[in-house]
């Protein structure tokens, strides 16, 4: 049977690496959908994959942040075997944060979000649902008054929260709730929250069909959105070799201890684990964060 996989956001960086790793491990019959919000940026993408690709490969113009568009795709699917939601917005560290959250915070919470309700429903048995997040998600790196907003919550309350925190950072009272100044940290978070949400609903039926719905952590990669923030990359992963290991999560069969959980290196980030930095910078040197390439991954 024709298996479907899509991957947004997949113009360049990670995106880019996850079609070109999973048009060539798939069937040739298989089809991988590559998809952005620029037309031209994504027919170009598309073809640059098809030049060594084993599967067939075609491009679609989808924007996450429009709610609409995600569902009507999916729908006109019908069936969706493997997707893995990986847009995000541009975040730079020479701006105001509180100038760059709005388009960030739609692109990467928005989006999955919107693909969590649209896609999740069309996955059959033995499907795989990945969200591409961070080790920055994990609960413990926020400020301990802010983990019971997330810790249990439904999808329809992370929306909530997220919102809230988007509301504080305009009135300029994010940091007096907790919230930490680097919005990567509290829009991770919010990604894996969505995730676990949505996983609590399905897991007594996907686990003993052999579905997946998780989020991955890549590590540290060097791409044009990480370059601002980091100043060492000898330890970084380029995008192919990062997204090898999210691609043996996809076509491994499934390990139960994973459904639901934020996997890196194909290990399980325990969710109330980290812990809150005194400074960003503190973040950009956590090797856990960092995450280059360990011993036992293959190059």
């Amino acid at each position: 049977m024709t298996r479907i996989a899509i991957v947004t956001g997949a113009n360049q960086g990670i995106g880019y690496a996850l079609v070109e790793e999973l048009a060539t491990r798939l069937d040739p019959t298989d089809l991988v959908l590559l998809t952005g919000r620029d037309a031209a940026r994504v027919a170009a993408a598309a073809d640059r994959v098809r030049t060594g690709a084993r599967s067939r490969v075609e491009g679609r113009v989808l924007d996450v942040t429009d709610a609409g568009a995600v569902a009507e795709l999916a729908a006109s699917l019908g069936r969706t075997d493997i997707v893995i939601s990986n847009a995000i917005g541009p975040l730079v560290p020479d701006r105001p944060q509180s100038e760059q959250a709005d388009e960030f915070i739609a692109v990467a919470n928005g989006g999955t979000h919107a693909v969590l309700r649209s896609f999740g429903p069309t996955l059959p048995p033995g499907g795989r649902l990945i969200v591409v997040a961070s080790a920055l998600g994990t609960l413990g790196r926020l400020d301990p008054r802010l983990h019971p907003v997330f810790d249990g919550a439904t999808l329809d309350e992370v929306e909530a929260v997220v919102e809230g925190w988007r509301a504080a950072i305009h009135d300029g009272i994010a940091g007096e709730k907790g919230w930490p100044g680097w919005i990567n940290v509290p829009s991770k978070v919010a990604q894996v929250a969505a995730v676990r949400a949505v996983a609590a609903t399905r897991r007594d039926r996907d686990v003993p069909d052999g579905t997946l719905v998780a989020a991955v952590c890549p590590g540290l990669v060097d791409t044009r959105a990480s370059r601002p923030w980091f100043s060492d990359f000898s330890q970084a992963l380029t995008p192919a070799r990062s997204a090898r290991p999210v691609v043996d999560l996809i076509l491994d069969p499934l390990d139960p201890a994973k459904y639901g959980e934020l996997v890196q290196f194909g290990k399980v980030l325990p969710w109330h684990s980290g812990k809150p930095p005194r400074y960003q910078d503190e973040l950009v040197r956590d090797p856990v964060v960092l995450g280059g390439l360990p011993r036992d991954v293959d190059a």
